[in-house]
């Protein structure tokens, strides 16, 4: 959609009254009825204001909207044409996808009088982006070089702590906020499972393979007492500085400083958390492990998401192959 003669970014305008009762009431469902984050929540309202605002501009009720002025308002924000900051194709279609919920919602609390326009409006193509695992070498380093001991305070503790929490990432194949979730009653040490809750406060229970389980044990017993006397007591497993539940953000920074110890910085992308998960699923299916299996140890609702990683494995086999193979050699 183009500005309305409005100079200021969409993101600033002030909400309409009744736009800004139904922004409300969609988040208060998806909070209640769908289980959303509140960073999934912040990230839809965000998108969803910049809609409205936008909306606003050009006097538009959200319930006579047509689809054709949502492919107008698609193409805006590849451009900036709206008032606000220039978004990716990915960028675009995830506001999209905020848009589609809040029509589809509209529609379904009979308060839209075109029905769901969002239906007609085809998300933006997206480049296929193929994950880069680790390698097993690698994954060992990476974990080898989290557990060292630095200096300072119960840095023996942070050690045993880092270690347990990259094996939880790569040995369960957890995100990371499964990881930094998980409470002491979600780890069944006995059963050699555990508990992981994902997105939607859906939870589905997982293996714990030995190296993982030593880990979590050795920090258990010797390393979070130390960390969680300075606290107040919470039933996390993995704990910050304070003897809080330990932060994504701090989560973050301790595999990157693993990755600098084990010089593993120059590689096509930064490691993260989420790497030692597509290396965890990428090792799965090269060890042979079928599709569906993978699907259901990830979490993941389709198995189109899963299926990304077989194309990885197709593609290592086949660099083995032409290099290998007497027939597939270049020059044969």
């Amino acid at each position: 959609m183009t500005p309305g003669g409005a100079s200021r970014p969409a993101q600033e305008q002030a909400l309409r009254p009744g736009d800004r009762r139904i922004l409300e009431q969609y988040l208060s469902h998806l909070r209640i009825e769908r289980g959303l984050s509140t960073n999934t929540l912040a990230a839809y309202e965000r998108d969803l204001r910049r809609y409205l605002c936008d909306l606003a501009r050009q006097e538009i009720d959200p319930a006579t909207v047509q689809s054709q002025q949502l492919g107008t308002w698609l193409q805006a924000l590849r451009t900036g044409a709206d008032g606000g900051s220039v978004l990716s194709p990915a960028s675009a279609a995830r506001s999209l996808a905020a848009v589609r919920g809040l029509h589809a919602f509209l529609d379904s609390e009979r308060v839209s009088t075109t029905g769901d326009p969002s239906r007609l409006v085809p998300t933006p193509a997206l480049p296929q982006r193929l994950p880069h695992p680790l390698s097993i070498e690698q994954v060992e380093a990476l974990i080898e070089a989290a557990g060292r001991p630095g200096t300072g305070r119960d840095s023996a503790a942070r050690a045993l702590r880092d270690r347990a929490l990259l094996e939880v990432l790569y040995g369960l194949g957890a995100r990371i906020s499964e990881a930094t979730g998980l409470d002491i009653d979600d780890v069944e040490v006995q059963e050699r499972a555990a508990v992981l809750r994902g997105k939607g406060d859906k939870h589905r229970i997982v293996p714990v393979g030995r190296y993982a389980l030593e880990a979590l044990e050795a920090y258990l017993t010797r390393g979070r007492p130390a960390l969680a006397a300075r606290g107040r007591g919470t039933p996390a497993v993995f704990l910050g500085s304070r003897g809080t539940r330990l932060t994504r953000q701090a989560a973050w920074q301790l595999i990157q400083r693993a990755a600098e110890a084990a010089e593993l910085t120059d590689l096509p992308e930064p490691i993260s958390p989420h790497t030692l998960r597509h290396s965890y699923a990428t090792h799965l299916l090269h060890g042979g492990a079928d599709v569906r299996s993978v699907q259901e140890l990830l979490g993941h609702a389709s198995v189109t998401t899963t299926q990304l990683y077989t194309q990885v494995t197709v593609d290592s086999l086949r660099e083995t192959h032409a290099g290998a193979h007497p027939r597939a050699r270049r020059g044969a």
